[in-house]
């Protein structure tokens, strides 16, 4: 029996045994047969914004978008799109629900994962919200969750339920009116509103909590979270790096630290400059406003080799289940730094193709020639993921996945001839 197995083999969790046994439409094993193996999408989330691409998926993009859309393409395989309430609802009653369904659906038409950004965050609201007394405030909140998750449901699945709830009742930098209702509530209560109701609108959906704050407060919030019994799925942790990259020990003592809950680890928003740095001093990164902030060779450079450690050391853990880059474009960038994956112009920066390498080189299965055995048999040891087989005889092809590490499993496939043109 022949074996196909990926060049890397040192990340065993990623990674998972398979014989295949393939069929013909009849169930008939197709015995010393020449099949192609190829890879299709990886487990784990590979993420980036599709923030970008909104115009594109609405028909009101450009040549511009278009060639974006296929960097972007080629290297995540999930997207994060945007629920603010203030720009998703600028007006009572008015939510741009059409506007973001074209932008899921065209996504998942090119088989990518999507997630929903954010539920609840106390940035962004809409300021007729500021108006209503508590009460309304809290049952207008909730409608939303129920609204966004349930419109959405089997289309998004993936939501960051409430966003930055460290800080929320304490906010002082702008009046709004979730910051007054988690100080009225409390945080327990808030987060609690936000997983009830989320999970009553999808049941199946993956609700996270996500912060920036990764002080021992996020630890205590979780903690008394989880004692109180509110079903969190996945931990999100914030890493964006405008200041220079933390280092893996620094990023690896975090996931430690998070992973002892036991459950995964998502790395919701990371970015890394290729110009100058910000300054150490700086405490809230929005209070670093320049006229200029331009990407450098040297940055560039730089970038590429941090961004690569910085993967490198998150995939090989295996509490981590996803890592979100934070922008693939320096074009309207957050806060106007330099941390997109390919410059304003279009053009690719090295991390670009550095962590092009990784995901669709290192840790990617490549188009695989084989022949089955006379039991239509050949073992396969790949990347947790999805894949195709193909009989270039018939033709023919049929998709199984990798789902599991460790022992290896059976997996019987019946190949369906490809339409004729």
């Amino acid at each position: 029996m022949q074996h196909c197995s990926v060049p890397d083999t040192t990340l065993a969790h990623r990674l998972g045994d398979v014989v295949l046994t393939v069929a013909d439409e009849a169930g008939r094993p197709l015995g010393d047969a020449d099949v192609v193996l190829r890879q299709r999408r990886h487990d784990f989330a590979f993420g980036n914004i599709g923030f970008d691409l909104i115009p594109l998926a609405n028909g009101t993009g450009s040549a511009e978008d278009a060639h974006l859309a296929e960097r972007w393409l080629d290297l995540f395989n999930t997207a994060t799109l945007p629920f603010y309430w203030a720009g998703f609802e600028p007006e009572p009653g008015v939510p741009h629900t059409e506007e973001l369904r074209a932008a899921a659906k065209w996504f998942a038409a090119r088989d990518v994962r999507v997630k929903g950004h954010p539920l609840v965050w106390h940035t962004l609201q809409p300021r007729w919200l500021l108006e209503l007394p508590l009460a309304e405030v809290e049952s207008r909140l909730r409608a939303r969750i129920r609204r966004e998750v349930g419109a959405f449901r089997g289309l998004i699945d993936t939501w960051d339920a409430i966003n930055e709830v460290v800080i929320m009742p304490v906010f002082e930098a702008e009046d709004n009116a979730v910051t007054r209702l988690a100080r009225a509530r409390g945080r327990f209560a808030t987060v609690r509103l936000a997983f009830d109701e989320a999970r009553a609108a999808n049941p199946s959906a993956t609700l996270l909590i996500n912060d920036f704050d990764l002080s021992t407060a996020y630890e205590c919030l979780l903690e008394g979270l989880l004692d109180a019994g509110v079903e969190i799925d996945a931990i999100g942790l914030q890493t964006h790096m405008h200041q220079g990259y933390r280092g893996e020990e620094a990023i690896l003592a975090i996931v430690e630290r998070f992973a002892r809950y036991g459950l995964p680890l998502h790395f919701t928003e990371t970015s890394l400059v290729s110009g100058h740095l910000m300054p150490p001093e700086i405490v809230d990164l929005n209070d670093y406003l320049v006229d200029s902030w331009p990407s450098t060779s040297e940055g560039e450079e730089r970038q590429a080799d941090e961004l690569v450690r910085h993967y490198r050391s998150l995939v090989a853990h295996p509490a981590v289940a996803a890592l979100t880059y934070w922008g693939i474009t320096d074009a309207g960038a957050w806060l106007g730094a330099p941390i997109g994956l390919v410059r304003a112009d279009g053009t690719r920066k090295p991390s670009y193709d550095a962590l092009h390498g990784l995901i669709k080189r290192d840790w990617w299965l490549p188009p695989t020639p084989l022949r089955t055995d006379h039991d239509g048999r050949v073992r396969v040891t790949g990347f947790l993921g999805d894949y195709v087989v193909e009989v270039p005889a018939v033709p023919a092809t049929a998709t199984f996945q990798i789902t599991g590490p460790g022992s290896e499993r059976r997996i019987h496939v019946q190949v369906s001839p490809l339409p004729r043109s």
